[in-house]
């Protein structure tokens, strides 16, 4: 699991346990110890995911989800991402 600095609480990295067979990728705040190394490639990964979601977020019809069926709303996601490619 990726995750940004609002993911630091300690019930989180509880629930989501070395046993459960994920592995965390979140960044510590500033005032908490570090233990041990972050995997920054996979961090890295998670920043173009939010640049693209927020490129998406230009188009109001996805940004304000005015389509509720699944079907259409994909549709605009293809739409968009065909608009965005060129």
């Amino acid at each position: 699991m990726v995750g940004d600095k609002g993911y630091t609480g300690r019930r989180i990295h509880n629930y989501l346990r070395p046993e459960s067979g994920l592995h965390l990728t979140i960044p510590r705040l500033s005032s908490e110890p570090h233990r041990g190394s972050k995997a920054f490639e996979i961090y890295r990964q998670r920043n173009i995911v939010e640049r693209a979601i927020n490129r998406f977020k230009q188009f109001r019809r996805i940004a304000t989800r005015y389509e509720k069926f699944a079907a259409n709303y994909t549709a605009m996601i293809m739409i968009a991402s065909i608009l965005l490619w060129f």
